[in-house]
């Protein structure tokens, strides 16, 4: 699959989940036990408004702290909206010999946008786990996360970016989950 294509498939079900949030959810517990609903929705979002300025050439120090603190407002769901279909519209236009400035320094536009695809399939799961959603997960774009992830994950494990691995099943659903430090048995209760 196209990286562009999965970057916007993954967008595209996160914002089907955000839309499907409960108002009685913003303050649940997630998976990702420093966040609550509403402060995974600003992470993401965050992710997802930093994708239009670095395609455009900019630096993490030229784009400052823009998108530091809350980005929701009083309106999450539109706010993720907004920022969801600026990502697809920037990520749609990468090209396949582009560069990006990231905080670790110069890397393929490509690279940046299946990081930016494995954050929206993992963190939707967390999203529809925390707010009593449907958890399933499209076969097609976990396999093309897995194959990216494959030699990625220890680097990542390593950088603290995610938990330690969980048991691993014979569900390639389940095995990414726990791959990226999630238990599929996680509940907010």
């Amino acid at each position: 699959m196209d990286v562009r294509t999965l970057h916007r498939a993954t967008v595209d079900r996160w914002q089907q989940l955000l839309d499907g949030v409960p108002e009685n959810a913003w303050e649940a517990p997630t998976p990702c036990t420093e966040w609550d609903v509403r402060a995974l929705v600003n992470h993401v979002v965050g992710e997802e408004l930093w994708l239009p300025p670095l395609l455009s050439g900019m630096t993490i120090a030229e784009v400052g702290d823009r998108f530091d603190g809350d980005l929701l407002g009083t309106d999450p769901k539109d706010a993720g909206r907004r920022a969801a279909d600026a990502a697809v519209t920037s990520g749609d236009g990468v090209a396949d010999g582009d560069r990006v400035q990231l905080s670790y320094g110069e890397e393929a536009a490509t690279e940046y946008l299946m990081q930016l695809a494995a954050d929206h399939l993992i963190h939707g799961w967390d999203l529809a786990a925390a707010s009593g959603q449907d958890r399933g997960l499209d076969p097609e774009l976990v396999e093309a996360v897995a194959v990216w992830f494959r030699d990625r994950e220890e680097l990542y494990r390593a950088a603290s970016i995610i938990g330690p691995r969980g048991t691993l099943t014979s569900d390639p659903a389940a095995d990414l989950l726990a791959a990226f430090g999630r238990a599929t048995e996680w509940s907010p209760g």
